[in-house]
């Protein structure tokens, strides 16, 4: 150990470290200064950015005892203790603290969605905003080039350090100038409300899982397998137990309850006993007083394996000799299949004039969200806060975490709670359980807190994925555009475990055929199982795979046909009185003709008669790209859907929310504060919302499938409205009118020209011996399952986006300038939110078909380092054009529907159209290769694809 002094934030500091400790721990570690956030340990995401004498360094690899002496600023330093007022702030956060120009101005433009990212954003375009106070956006971009965001797309963060550059100057703030809604706004619904929790993500005060800190609080690490496939002869713990500062080392034969989970198959270890099926298998678990002590435990494992053959794709999976990853399974490994069956597919290839069939590929992608996994156990009677077993974690799904670790542990869910913590981004990866129930067990076994964090490396080789797939589409149409016949066939990498294949997959097999009126259709689907990484939840939820295909069948076929693509779509689009290929009649809220205007009005502005698909200028190519989306919202396929939200107002005049449901970044919390506000006739502000919390909280049930806003934001309409109907019926007694002469507006009741405040009213409530409070269970309407021909899903949304690239004829780059994106999303509760999920989809698209892909070679991950995995940066933005559509669906509250999955569907088609407008080459396989698009179009190829025996 070794002194160190320095100053953070003007104030000093002498700590006894070790020499080897980095800076960001010392931070974080022992300073307490927990907005500095870790997401790589690579020096790649930038998110730990501080500055040192100025200077802005990836504090994760600086040595600490390189700032001796220095000055160091973190993102607490950058506001103030604002002046005292006179009169106590109403719950406003905003008053009280004065904010930096540049915290300031990400508020004021929605550059803060799940907010891990934001302090290491702000620190650096601080850094920047010091030595140039006027950047242009390419300096922006450039001095931003390595510090990821995941959820934003970048152009709001661009437009926040433009404005705080123009405040700086003395020029005052850019107002945000983003989308419009098409319907007028209501008194709260419909505007751009900040969320509650904005200012502390801007400050470093937004407490994310690894945040938090427990008095006698161990380490906890995972032995992961060492083969892709193999059975455990032998599993020897002595000599880890041995070490000193070692609490626990547990296998299988130590877990008390069932050693399985599972979201909707249970086939997945706790901890792994008779075999491995992929290299992310738990095989023993650690607890010790360091991480570098657990991280030494797991060395001294003896694990004894037998190696088995691996399955390395869903095509050799399915071959009648392929190796058996589940022998248990009474399928092989064929987890599922999936069929859609609509007229008489043979009868409309019949009418078919022209017929087109072509194959695609899909990568296996991560989410990449920023904020790596960590949960923290705290035994039951720890302390007064913790009298039963509690898990802090970042999760989509609190409540099936709670039921998964009680299974676990052969404990009552009524003796587990889940205590949701600020999610660092989830995209669907934080749905499937992690570490929660490995740091439930530690803490039970050891009587103390365990945290246990994953480093960026064990993330990627961990957590469950996109899909990868091989797609064949067929379509058939009549020589005057008229679909008459589609059918696919794909297969689906389900990866060692079921996770949410079943369900994914259905997605992906039931929007096989695009938004497209088809009256004749057949679609099959296999999952299957292989020893890669599982498959789960992803943004686009197989929709974004099936899309690639058909989207880019439709320009081929348009093509067969002379017809122009966006008239092609515009003729067969779905519509009010249109028939889905599941058999669901379209009865109301279907706005895909207006996104597919507004687009096309946007791309060729105006003057359709002079519009180029393509072109080329000197060395360069350009093109357009057209691609239309559909996305149901909610569970559907006839499985329950509900949400129970609780409302209570109270006699200060403000009003709480509790729902289990989280908010990763999406905005969920502040949606929830405006349809409860819109009821109660209250500022936003004044309605705190309560999320993920399975003691204080009721079941919102899933964040996926794009229903929250719907669902949860139903429960939470319809509990709103029940207390102020119970409020008006007291109040209505003490004014002396009918209840329904009631105006509750601006946090009054009124009546007859007279007002008292709702807080009054609340009193006069309570004195009766009632509460102002109501727990509302919402149902969503009736589904059917697919094959029964009724609604398959209670609503959609759809999108249609164009994509306009440069391909660089010399190297084969590809890049997108421009996006324009229209999207039905029934009612706008937040414009400015919904704007950064248009434009964070784009962006996320973007990475999908251009750069993403996580390799796998014989079952072992290549990917494993962020470095290896290339998500898109501030300098590959585009120009982003964005739409309202709003055809409101009548049962959404407000008539909203979903938007979070759908604007990540149509950027891969798009692009992938662009570029061959661009080239005339067409590509059938993501990533796009550079390397073999330049061939193509160096050797006047017209296609770059892969063959089915090219995916094993």
């Amino acid at each position: 150990m070794s002194k160190l002094q320095l100053t953070v934030n003007g104030k000093h500091y002498e700590v006894d470290v070790p020499e080897s400790r980095m800076l960001a721990d010392v931070l974080r570690r022992d300073l307490g200064l927990t907005g500095t956030k870790i997401g790589c340990e690579e020096a790649e995401c930038g998110l730990c950015t501080v500055l040192v004498n100025g200077t802005p360094v990836t504090s994760c690899v600086y040595p600490a005892f390189r700032a001796q002496g220095a000055e160091i600023v973190t993102i607490e330093g950058l506001s103030e203790e604002a002046p005292a007022a006179e009169t106590p702030a109403e719950a406003d956060p905003m008053l009280e603290l004065k904010l930096h120009p540049l915290q300031k101005a990400f508020i004021e433009h929605g550059a803060v969605q799940c907010g891990f990212c934001t302090p290491g954003v702000i620190m650096t375009a601080k850094a920047l905003l010091d030595e140039n106070p006027d950047p242009d956006e390419d300096t922006i971009k450039a001095a931003l080039k390595d510090t990821l965001c995941r959820c934003t797309g970048y152009n709001s963060i661009i437009n926040a350090v433009k404005s705080a550059a123009s405040e700086l100057r003395g020029e005052g703030p850019i107002p945000w100038g983003g989308v419009d809604a098409q319907l007028p706004p209501l008194k709260v619904v419909g505007h751009s409300v900040p969320p509650q929790e904005v200012v502390d993500k801007v400050t470093g005060r937004a407490k994310y899982a690894d945040d938090y800190v427990f008095e006698g609080m161990l380490y906890g690490r995972t032995l992961r397998a060492a083969y892709p496939h193999a059975r455990i002869k032998r599993i020897d713990t002595r000599k880890a137990k041995a070490l000193a500062g070692v609490h626990a080392v547990l296998t299988h034969e130590d877990i008390p309850g069932d050693n399985i989970h599972g979201l909707i198959y249970d086939d997945w270890p706790v901890l792994a006993a008779e075999k491995v099926r992929y290299m992310g298998d738990p095989v023993a678990i650690v607890a010790a007083d360091t991480e570098e002590i657990a991280a030494q435990a797991l060395e001294l494992i003896e694990v004894d394996y037998e190696p088995l053959p691996v399955v390395t794709g869903p095509i050799e999976a399915a071959q009648p000799d392929a190796p058996i990853v589940h022998e248990e399974w009474k399928d092989g490994n064929l987890l599922k299949h999936i069929k859609v069956r609509h007229g008489d597919i043979e009868r409309g290839f019949a009418e078919a004039d022209v017929i087109v069939e072509r194959e695609y590929h899909t990568p296996t992608t991560d989410h990449a969200f920023m904020e790596p996994e960590c949960s923290i156990g705290v035994p039951a009677g720890y302390d007064d806060e913790h009298p039963k077993l509690t898990v802090y974690v970042g999760s989509q799904i609190p409540y099936e975490d709670r039921r998964q670790i009680a299974r676990a542990l052969g404990l009552p869910e009524e003796q587990v709670r889940v205590r949701g913590t600020l999610i660092g981004g989830g995209f669907g990866g934080k749905e499937d359980i992690a570490g929660q129930i490995h740091a439930a067990l530690l803490a039970q076994a050891t009587g103390r807190p365990v945290k246990m964090r994953y480093t960026r490396q064990e993330s990627l080789l961990f957590h469950p994925k996109r899909h990868a797939t091989v797609i064949r589409v067929k379509m058939g149409a009549k020589r005057d555009g008229t679909l008459t016949a589609a059918q696919a066939e794909l297969y689906g990498d389900g990866g060692a475990y079921a996770s949410l294949s079943d369900k994914v997959m259905t997605r992906a097999t039931t929007h096989a055929t695009g938004p497209y009126a088809v009256p004749n259709a057949k679609v099959d689907c296999y999952v299957m199982y292989t020893n890669n990484p599982p498959s789960g939840a992803f943004r686009g939820f197989g929709v974004t795979q099936s899309a690639f295909a058909v989207e880019q069948t439709m320009d081929i076929l348009a093509q067969e046909l002379g017809i122009d693509p966006v008239d092609f779509r515009r003729n067969n689009a779905l519509r009010v009185g249109a028939t889905t290929v599941t058999g669901q009649v379209l009865r109301e809220s279907v706005g895909l003709l207006d996104t597919l205007r507004l687009v096309a009005r946007d791309m060729n502005q105006g003057d359709p008669e002079n519009f180029l698909w393509g072109w080329r200028e000197g060395n360069k190519a350009y093109g357009w790209g057209f691609a239309c989306a559909y996305k149901n919202t909610g569970l559907g396929g006839g499985a329950p859907d509900r949400a129970t939200a609780e409302v209570e107002v109270f006699p200060n005049g403000t009003a709480e929310v509790r729902i289990s449901s989280a908010d990763m970044g999406q905005g969920l919390s502040v949606v929830l504060a405006q349809v409860t506000a819109e009821e109660l006739g209250l500022p936003a502000e004044r309605v705190h919302v309560l999320l993920s919390d399975t003691d204080l909280t009721p079941d919102g049930g899933p964040t996926t499938a794009s229903r929250q806003t719907y669902m949860s934001g139903n429960a939470a309409r319809h509990a709103a409205d029940a207390v102020r109907r119970a409020l008006a019926t007291v109040a209505a007694e003490h004014l002396g009118v009918a209840p329904d002469a009631l105006v509750f507006a601006e946090g009054q009741v009124r009546a007859n020209g007279s007002a008292v405040p709702l807080g009054q009213v609340v009193e006069w409530t309570r004195a009766q011996g009632q509460e102002a409070k109501v727990r509302y269970t919402y149902d969503a309407p009736k589904t059917q399952p697919l094959g029964s021909g009724g609604d398959m899903h209670f609503a959609f949304s759809f999108s249609t986006q164009a994509a306009f690239v440069e391909v660089d004829l010399e190297t084969g780059e590809v890049r997108v300038l421009r996006m324009i994106a229209a999207s039905d999303v029934g009612r706008a509760i937040n414009p400015k939110m919904l704007e950064g999920q248009v434009e964070g989809g784009i962006v996320m698209g973007m990475g999908n078909c251009l750069t993403e892909e996580f390799i796998v070679e014989d079952g072992v991950p290549w990917s494993t380092f962020l470095a290896r995995y290339r998500v898109p940066h501030i300098t590959q933005t585009p120009k982003i054009t964005s739409h309202i559509v709003e055809s409101p669906t009548a049962e959404g509250p407000f008539g909203a529907k979903g938007v979070g999955e759908l604007t990540s569907i149509n950027p891969s088609p798009a692009i992938a159209n662009a570029v061959y407008h661009a080239t005339g080459v067409r590509v059938y396989r993501i990533p796009i290769d550079q390397d073999a698009l330049l061939r193509a179009i160096k050797t006047g190829k017209k296609e770059v694809h892969a063959t089915w025996h090219d995916v094993k």
